[in-house]
C-alpha cells in the first residue's frame, strides 16, 4: 500500500490500528494529567459501557485483577445490577459518542442509588447529564468508530484507577507496551510483505472459514476482541472462548455437524504468562480440534509483561480483522447492520 489508502478503506480504518502505541501513550498522559475527582470509600468499580467502549473496560479489568485493591466489574445493559448502591460503588460510565442508550440508563441509575458516578465520553448526552448533575466528566477527542477508541478506554481508565490509589502499574511496563506495539506495526502493517506478515498469511488462511478464537484466564477478553473485531471489520462470523472453561462444555460438540467442523479454524491465543494448566488445557484443546478436522494455528504473545502481552495480541487480531474485511472486499470502517437496529429501536417509543 506504501502509505496509500486502499480504495476498499476510504476512512482509512488501518491508520487507527497503526496509531494504536502513540495513541495509547497519548491516552495514559492524558488520564494522567486530567482533573481527578475525589472518589472517598471505593469499594467496587462498575464500568458501564457496549461494544467498542465496553472492550476498554474488560481488558482493564482483566488486567488489573491480579493487583487491583477493589473488584471492576464491566456492565452491558441497562440500569445496574442490584447490589450496586451507594458510595461504596464508582460508576464510570464509558460512551464514546455519549449517546448510547444503555449507559445513559446506567447513568441515571447511578445517580438514583446515591452511587459515586463519572462520565468518559468525547461529548453527546452523557457529558451533559454528568455536567447537569455536578458529575465528574473526561473528555477525550477521538474522531474514528468506537472499537477504534480502545487505548483512549482503556488507558484512561487505568491512569484513573492508579491515581486513586487503586492499582498501580510501572512506568517500565508501559514503555515496553509502547514500543511493543511500534514493533508490531512495522511486522504487521501494510507495508510489511506477505512472505514477512503472519497477520496478512493469517487473514488469508481464514478467509470461508467458521472462525473461533481461543485464550485463557486473562487473556480471555483478547479473544473476545478478535471476534468483535472480525465482526465488525471483515463482516464475518466469529466467536470466541475461554479456558479452562470450555474445557467443561465445548469439546463435547466436535462432533457434529461435521461438514461445519470441517469449514472450522480455531485459533490458540498463547502467552508465556498462561497458568501452567491452561497452558496445557490449551495444547490438548487445540490437538481436539485437529483430531475433529479443523484447522488450527496458534498465535504467540510478544513482550515480557503482561501489558505488552496483552496488547501485542489485540493488535495482531486487529491486523489479521483488517486484512481479512480486504479479503472479502469490504470496507473494514461501515457497520450498516448495527446502524439498522438502532435506527429500528429509536423507532420505537
Amino acid at each position: 500500500m506504501d502509505n496509500q489508502i486502499d480504495p476498499l478503506d476510504p476512512e482509512n480504518m488501518l491508520a487507527y490500528i497503526d496509531a494504536q502505541a502513540e495513541d495509547l501513550e497519548k491516552a495514559w498522559q492524558l488520564g494522567s494529567s486530567l482533573p481527578l475527582p475525589e472518589f472517598p470509600g471505593v469499594e467496587r468499580i462498575i464500568i458501564a459501557g457496549m461494544g467498542g467502549s465496553a472492550i476498554g473496560g474488560d481488558l482493564l479489568s482483566a488486567y488489573l485483577a491480579p493487583s487491583c485493591r477493589v473488584p471492576i466489574i464491566s456492565h452491558r445493559n441497562y440500569g445496574l445490577p442490584g447490589w450496586a448502591q451507594g458510595k461504596g460503588t464508582l460508576v464510570i460510565c464509558s460512551s464514546h459518542s455519549g449517546n448510547t442508550e444503555e449507559t445513559l440508563s446506567s447513568f441515571d441509575e447511578a445517580l438514583q442509588r446515591g452511587c459515586q458516578a463519572m462520565a468518559l465520553c468525547t461529548g453527546g448526552s452523557l457529558r451533559a447529564r454528568a455536567e447537569e448533575n455536578g458529575k465528574p466528566v473526561w473528555i477525550f477527542e477521538h474522531h474514528g468508530q468506537p472499537r477504534t477508541a480502545i487505548p483512549y478506554s482503556f488507558g484512561i481508565l487505568l491512569a484513573l484507577v492508579c491515581r486513586l490509589g487503586l492499582a498501580r502499574v510501572a512506568e517500565g511496563e508501559l514503555h515496553e507496551t509502547f514500543a511493543v506495539l511500534r514493533e508490531g506495526k512495522a511486522q504487521l502493517g501494510a507495508q510489511s510483505e506477505l512472505s514477512a506478515n503472519p497477520a496478512k498469511r493469517l487473514a488469508g488462511q481464514l478467509l470461508e472459514r467458521n472462525v473461533v478464537v481461543f485464550a485463557a484466564g486473562e487473556l480471555e477478553v483478547v479473544a473476545r476482541r478478535w471476534k468483535t473485531q472480525i465482526n465488525e471489520l471483515a463482516k464475518a462470523w466469529a466467536v470466541f472462548e475461554g479456558l479452562p472453561e470450555s474445557n467443561h462444555n465445548t469439546l463435547a460438540g466436535l462432533e457434529f455437524p461435521e461438514s461445519l467442523l470441517e469449514r472450522t479454524s480455531a485459533l490458540f491465543l498463547r502467552s508465556g504468562l498462561d497458568h501452567p494448566r491452561n497452558a496445557l488445557r490449551l495444547t490438548a484443546t487445540q490437538q481436539a480440534f485437529l483430531m475433529a478436522g479443523a484447522g488450527v494455528d496458534s498465535v504467540h504473545a510478544r513482550g515480557e509483561s503482561r501489558l505488552a502481552q496483552m496488547w501485542s495480541l489485540l493488535q495482531f487480531g486487529d491486523y489479521v480483522s483488517y486484512y481479512l474485511a480486504l479479503d472479502y472486499g469490504v470496507d473494514p470502517t461501515p457497520v450498516d447492520a448495527l446502524t439498522r437496529l438502532k435506527h429500528s429501536l429509536a423507532a420505537v417509543k
